[in-house]
């Protein structure tokens, strides 16, 4: 059954090639789950049909069949219950994807947004830089003594981690990490993610065209 991602028919110039649709595409890249994209009018994202779908209002959303969900996290835990490719099957790789997708949320990416958020703002001083820089400093230590972050290869831990850290002004901070800075290009070097974003790109670009016309 083909999967459908929900996410918006446009989005101003600044998020696109992040909005978090690209985190379900690149899974279904990866393990070859047939997809395709139905989009919202971004002015109806508060309307009841996507209500429906996302109580807050954002995307991605997920359809599989009968099953529909929101949030990203819970949509990659979903595919990668499809495909072994992002999921490990063995006990003891699957304990470790899953505690490493979760920090990702949980220990990374709730400290990232806040501090890429306060910084467009130019502050003299962003008071979460050494929260930061104590979160990354731990990653870092991580994987300087690994290639993927659990199982040994590649997992849908990877897939997340990696979109949390290519935020531009934050990969632009990872000079003091090296092994960060490394591992963060080795992922995004992978063919699925760079299908995937170019189609997000496509997918807006098109919006530009049919909104002139």
């Amino acid at each position: 059954m083909t999967l459908i991602l929900w996410t918006y028919d446009w989005v101003p110039q600044g998020p696109r090639g992040h909005v978090r649709d690209i985190r379900l595409r690149w899974a279904c890249e990866e393990t070859g789950l047939p997809y395709t994209i139905a989009s919202i009018r971004f002015e109806d994202r508060t309307g009841p049909d996507h209500l429906a779908r996302q109580p807050f209002a954002q995307v991605p959303a997920l359809q599989d069949g009968e099953i529909t969900l929101f949030e990203s996290g819970a949509c990659l835990l979903h595919l990668s219950d499809r495909s072994e490719h992002l999921m490990p099957r063995d006990g003891k790789a699957r304990a470790e994807t899953l505690e490493w997708l979760i920090a990702g949320l949980n220990s990374i990416e709730m400290v990232t947004v806040p501090w890429w958020f306060i910084g467009l703002s130019s502050p003299p001083e962003n008071p979460l830089d050494g929260w930061l820089a104590s979160r990354l400093s731990r990653l870092e230590a991580v994987l300087a003594g690994r290639e993927w972050l659990a199982a040994g290869r590649f997992t849908v831990a990877d897939l997340l981690m990696a979109d949390i850290l290519r935020v531009k002004k934050l990969r632009a901070a990872l000079g003091p990490y090296p092994a960060l800075a490394a591992y963060t290009t080795r992922v995004l070097d992978r063919p699925a993610f760079r299908k995937a974003y170019q189609d997000q790109l496509d997918h807006f670009a098109a919006a530009d065209a049919a909104r002139a016309n």
